[in-house]
């Protein structure tokens, strides 16, 4: 198997992969040999219907390089249609061996302005999105396991600077991203004792969903690399899903241009333990003293 082929013989669903990022995950996936599950429900920016088939366009791009893709067009955030998206893949290809849950949109405005439909949508795309394609995913990896079928399965999710570092006017995006960090540290626990690693990515590029956020770094630099390019991210999401990352879990990693980054989560920080309960008005000075011994927080986006 040549480098370029280190996912020959898998099988990858990658959801939202009618456009931008999740196109770039599913082209590349086949040309490095994977058969691929293009899910897209073709909808707007703000998850609105519309009449249009990316996933069946994706499709024929991967069919022309002579790859095998099927199309589906399943909500990948309902709970039957995730459970099909899954059954889909095994029923087509034989099997599951990657799922790269990208699909999402965005609803942004400032949170004094958000309105409850606005933050239930997203929060439902992109959270409960992950968490239902992993919960079918993960029902199908553990009856193989407990079969004596061997499993060398990948999850690589999709999170977010918004929801690392905070992004002014995606409060309901930037949490749901958030909570795919918490919900991707989780899965790598549960899931290592069935053959499955779960990893994260918090990628930057041009994308629908960026191009109004981050107008201002949108620009092709005259060098001719493209560092906003979608096709940048996905590298690393093929090298997660394949055989080699065996050995990695649990890990996120920020993806821009040509920069790859391990990014710290929340650690156990500096401490003071009296060893009894404090006084209320004697925490002002302790609390000072721990944020003078701390690095300080990123930047929140925006800001």
């Amino acid at each position: 198997m040549s480098s370029e082929q280190i996912c020959a013989g898998r099988t990858v669903i990658v959801t939202g992969a009618g456009r931008g990022i999740g196109r770039a995950h599913a082209l590349a996936f086949a040309a490095a040999g994977a058969r691929v599950v293009v899910n897209d429900l073709g909808s707007a920016l703000d998850g609105a219907s519309t009449a249009e088939t990316p996933a069946q366009q994706v499709v024929a791009e991967i069919e022309a390089m002579g790859g095998q893709a099927v199309a589906n067009g399943d909500d990948v955030a309902d709970w039957a249609g995730a459970r099909n998206l899954i059954h889909q893949a095994v029923d087509a290809f034989g099997g599951l061996d990657v799922l790269v849950n990208n699909a999402g949109f965005v609803r942004d405005r400032m949170l004094v302005n958000l309105g409850e439909d606005e933050w239930d949508a997203v929060v439902r795309v992109h959270l409960k999105g992950h968490f239902a394609t992993m919960r079918h995913a993960i029902e199908y990896w553990r009856g193989e396991s407990k079969a004596g079928r061997r499993v060398d399965a990948r999850i690589i999710n999709t999170s977010s600077g918004a929801g690392l570092q905070g992004s002014v006017g995606q409060g309901n995006y930037g949490a749901a991203k958030a909570g795919i960090a918490g919900l991707t540290l989780t899965a790598a626990a549960e899931f290592a004792r069935y053959g499955v690693t779960v990893n994260a990515i918090a990628p930057a590029a041009r994308t629908r969903m960026t191009e109004t956020v981050f107008a201002e770094t949108m620009a092709k630099p005259e060098n001719g690399f493209d560092a906003m390019a979608p096709e940048n991210i996905s590298p690393l999401v093929v090298w997660l899903g394949s055989p080699q990352s065996a050995g990695v879990t649990g890990r996120m990693f920020e993806v821009e241009g040509g920069k790859v980054a391990l990014a710290d989560g929340w650690r156990h920080g500096v401490a003071v333990d009296r060893g009894a309960r404090w006084e209320p008005a004697e925490l002002g000075p302790v609390v000072a003293d721990l944020i003078a011994k701390s690095a300080p927080p990123e930047p929140v986006y925006g800001a």
